[in-house]
């Protein structure tokens, strides 16, 4: 059995097996998280992109804990002049970690750090855990018909944007669950601002009356186990 838990926006806890992982693990300046960065501790630490509000607050958590960081090259490397632990990945590139394997999967967004750095390409994470359970964790992305290829890994769990503005909207977060095809759905990215409110309810009803996908909406601080 493993838990998901989310922090509110694109913040997520998971534990697998016996090690702890934060994605894009932003708390110190997020409106809706109710947890604290010193509350939260983390074996591994996974950042989808190099913006604000995913780099977050990696580097004092990854100092604290002695996380390891996994990303992009480019933010990997950044995250190491930052006195921190990484490991650079690249898209389509997977790695044997201690939890499980772990691909980098396209997205279709920006990646500039917060002090201006280039990050490197934005991306999503495919986590296959030791007990073949498999994560598709989309990132910020809008739709993109290579979804279908990453459908066949056969997805226990896809958490997936649908706030819209800077990501996927709820009509194209449904394209693009029709064709990942998860047994379960998380929504993401989503009434942090007023910017990307969308009412979540509503697209959990269509995402059940036409997908054999379950969606299970979380509030921040709320968990799911599969």
């Amino acid at each position: 059995m493993h838990t998901i838990t989310w922090y509110g926006h694109a913040t997520f806890g998971m534990q697998i097996g016996q090690y702890q992982i934060l994605v894009d693990p932003y708390f110190s300046q997020n409106p809706v998280t109710p947890v604290t960065a010193q509350e939260v501790s983390a074996d591994f630490i996974l950042i989808t992109h190099g913006h604000f509000d995913h780099v977050g607050d990696s580097v004092e958590i990854a100092k604290r804990c002695g996380s390891l960081i996994i990303a992009n090259a480019e933010i990997a490397g950044w995250m190491k002049n930052k006195g921190v632990q990484a490991h650079p990945q690249q898209i389509g590139g997977g790695y044997q970690h201690p939890f499980g394997y772990v691909k980098l999967t396209p997205a279709l967004h920006g990646s500039k750090l917060p002090d201006g750095s280039y990050g490197g390409l934005a991306a999503g994470f495919l986590i296959t855990t030791n007990d073949h359970k498999t994560i598709y964790l989309a990132g910020d992305t809008g739709i993109f018909s290579e979804m279908a290829l990453l459908g066949e890994e056969g997805i226990d769990l896809a958490v997936l944007p649908i706030g819209d503005n800077y990501t996927m909207g709820p009509k194209d977060a449904l394209r693009a669950l029709k064709m990942l095809q998860p047994k379960t759905v998380i929504p993401m990215h989503v009434n942090t601002w007023d910017l990307i409110a969308q009412d979540v309810d509503a697209w959990k009803q269509q995402v059940e009356s036409t997908t054999d996908t379950h969606c299970h909406p979380l509030k921040p601080g709320e968990s799911f186990s599969f």
